[in-house]
């Protein structure tokens, strides 16, 4: 990612805090500041599409941004094809000063790579430039893919030390024989630790063809067509628009009644089975029966009656026509009322009805209406017909009648209606909501952590703490040291006792922070302190927190002995761990164990501890030859307990 980019994520960082109110999107800015980027529109006088005014910085940052990588692309590619930036020296526009930078910059990235020098210029240039130096070098060497380079055979001696190489080395992706390696699509920074992205894009060692624009990813690239070829057809591998077929692919909609037929950009769904005489075939494929009686001429010669059959109709010579609700008597002489409300399954659907003289009434249940153009009962919609006095939060209409229900945080009260606020400090996991303190307010809840040293985590639920050390909040004098402690800090100062003096040797033996280590140093002819058993002194400090669930032994510190582990010889020490001092309640204990090779003494703390609690827990590292201890190394662990347990 280049640095134009960094200072636009930063800057939408920083608006976003800003500016909440605006309903268009910070993103959504920045992206059509971007499209106008690359249609190598004007940045400083875009349209706006916001009234906002981060929301226009946001445009022509992220247009600026577009419209510079493309420049300064266009200066790689210079250097790449022509082996000189000449090219670019006919104008002094601020675009042509941009490509020629870039261009000189990759010139100097090939010069290094050619004279077999460092790919990471030790030169006092710009951010920008380095990185674009660095990206041409790379890319003409020999291995410049990322990947590691084989590894050579090695004896089975070495392999301990190779493995104690890579710990040490501390790589971000990958080790071989003691040196970091990065993945495919990713390079060594200048720390020769860390990898970072190769901007395939920005290098031009991408494979994207014409009318394809690249956009890096991490470890990679991925071509995106400029134009889209649109709905209903696909772009094939030479980068041409093929139209897609539905039918063959599966991805059309037609039912199980229907065939489909592709055509260019769409498809058609047609009728599998074809409809016989006398009916008619709908949409959907269905054959509808066709009312010949309702044909402009009739089918039925004068002085005849049609009656409409399935498929066909039938034709009787006219006699008495009876209207809407009435129909022939049994012997076909006169019209009678019908009674619409004979019978289980009458008109109305359920509802009451009567009868009237030609037609009938429906008497609808509550929660129904009866319409008179449709003579049927409808279910009346209480939520629209009285918006705002039925629910007091939401109403959803049903079949004869409505429902209340509440937003989230609320419950729905006895009458139904109304909404009573839930306290989800007071539920049976209240508890665990909130890591600190939990407020109950109407329709939610609110956590707080401890007034100092502490802060709200992001979630809005867990605590942080607060490292004094890191923000230089502490109050420690230069001669003290700053040990950071879940609520606080604490300010350290370890001397050495007489006759001992403090170690230079960082290799570590305690798998904590080991702040100082005194070894003995004794004066010539002092007896008493050379037969001193003990060789050195370490101090160390760990912050623990007070656990709110202790079901098994926590392993806080590790020892770990110079001595190898394999089967001893017979003048070879045994190694004894002892705790001396400050077990507080016997709440820590120390076991020894085997551990790649070494011998490890384990602290554990095996029960928990209510804090605030501070103590020094006293080891002794015994080294015992023939049952008698030859010589012994001190360890004080700084114990501080918390109040209590973050998350």
């Amino acid at each position: 990612m280049d640095l134009s980019v960094i200072v636009l994520l930063s800057l939408c960082g920083f608006l976003r805090g800003q500016e909440t109110t605006d309903p268009i999107s910070l993103d959504d800015c920045c992206k059509d500041g971007k499209e106008r980027g690359q249609e190598s529109q004007d940045c400083t006088s875009l349209p706006l599409i916001s009234e906002s005014t981060t929301c226009r910085i946001a445009q022509e940052q992220c247009c600026t941004a577009v419209l510079e990588d493309n420049i300064c692309t266009s200066g790689i590619n210079v250097a790449k094809d022509q082996g000189s930036c000449d090219a670019l020296l006919s104008s002094s526009t601020c675009e042509t000063k941009t490509a020629k930078t870039c261009c000189e910059c990759c010139l100097l990235g090939r010069a290094a790579q050619e004279r077999g020098l460092s790919c990471d210029l030790t030169l006092a240039v710009w951010y920008q430039c380095g990185l674009v130096s660095r990206a041409c070098c790379v890319d003409r060497s020999p291995n410049s893919d990322g990947k590691p380079a084989p590894e050579l055979p090695k004896a089975q001696g070495d392999a301990q030390n190779t493995e104690d190489q890579c710990k040490a080395a501390g790589c971000s992706q990958s080790c071989f024989n003691g040196s970091c390696a990065c993945l495919e699509g990713y390079k060594l920074k200048a720390d020769v630790k860390t990898c970072e992205d190769i901007n395939e894009c920005l290098l031009g060692s991408h494979h994207c063809r014409g009318g394809e624009r690249c956009i890096n990813t991490l470890g990679s690239y991925r071509c995106q067509r400029v134009i889209s070829c649109g709905t209903g057809y696909e772009l094939t591998d030479n980068n041409k628009c093929e139209d897609i077929d539905e039918c063959e692919t599966g991805t059309h909609n037609c039912g199980a009644e229907l065939e489909c037929q592709n055509t260019a950009g769409s498809f058609r769904c047609r009728p599998r089975v074809q409809c016989g005489v006398g009916f008619i075939q709908d949409a959907l494929g269905s054959c509808i029966d066709i009312n010949e009686c309702l044909s402009v001429t009739g089918p039925c010669p004068s002085g005849h009656m049609c009656f409409n059959t399935v498929g066909s109709y039938t034709c009787q010579r006219h006699s008495v026509t009876c209207g809407r609700g009435y129909h022939l008597n049994a012997d076909g002489s006169r019209c009678v009322d019908i009674d619409e409300c004979a019978g289980p399954d009458n008109s109305c659907d359920g509802h009451g009805c009567i009868n009237l003289v030609g037609s009938y009434r429906c008497e609808c249940r509550a929660g129904f209406i009866f319409n008179s153009i449709s003579r049927s009962c409808e279910d009346i919609n209480e939520c629209r017909n009285y918006p705002g006095r039925l629910c007091a939060h939401k109403c959803e209409n049903i079949l004869g009648s409505y429902k209340c229900s509440c937003t989230m945080g609320f419950k729905l009260a006895a009458d139904g209606r109304n909404c009573d606020d839930i306290d989800e400090c007071a539920l049976p996991t209240g508890g665990h909501i909130c890591s600190y303190r939990c407020h109950n307010t109407p329709g939610s809840f609110l956590c707080t952590c401890p007034a100092t040293g502490y802060t709200l985590a992001p979630n809005g639920r867990s605590c942080q703490d607060i490292d004094e050390c890191v923000t230089s909040t502490h109050s420690c004098s230069e001669s003290e040291s700053c040990f950071n402690i879940q609520g606080g800090y604490k300010c350290l100062n370890f001397d050495c006792p007489a006759n001992y003096r403090r170690s230079g040797d960082t290799r570590p033996r305690v798998d904590r922070a080991d702040f100082i280590r005194c070894v003995k140093s004794c004066q010539p002819n002092d007896i008493s302190c050379m037969l001193n058993p003990i060789l050195s002194f370490s101090h160390t400090a760990i912050s623990l927190p007070t656990f709110r669930e202790f079901n098994k032994p926590e392993e806080i510190v590790f020892l770990r002995s110079p001595t190898p582990s394999h089967l001893p010889h017979m003048d070879s020490p045994e190694i004894v761990y002892d705790i001396l001092e400050g077990n507080v309640q016997n709440s820590f204990d120390i076991i020894k164990r085997l551990d790649h090779g070494m011998i490890v003494g384990v602290v554990r703390q095996v029960k928990p501890l209510v804090g605030p609690v501070s103590s020094v827990l006293k080891l002794a590292m015994n080294y015992v030859t023939n049952g008698v201890v030859s010589h012994r190394n001190i360890i004080n662990v700084h114990i501080y307990v918390c109040l209590w347990e973050s998350n």
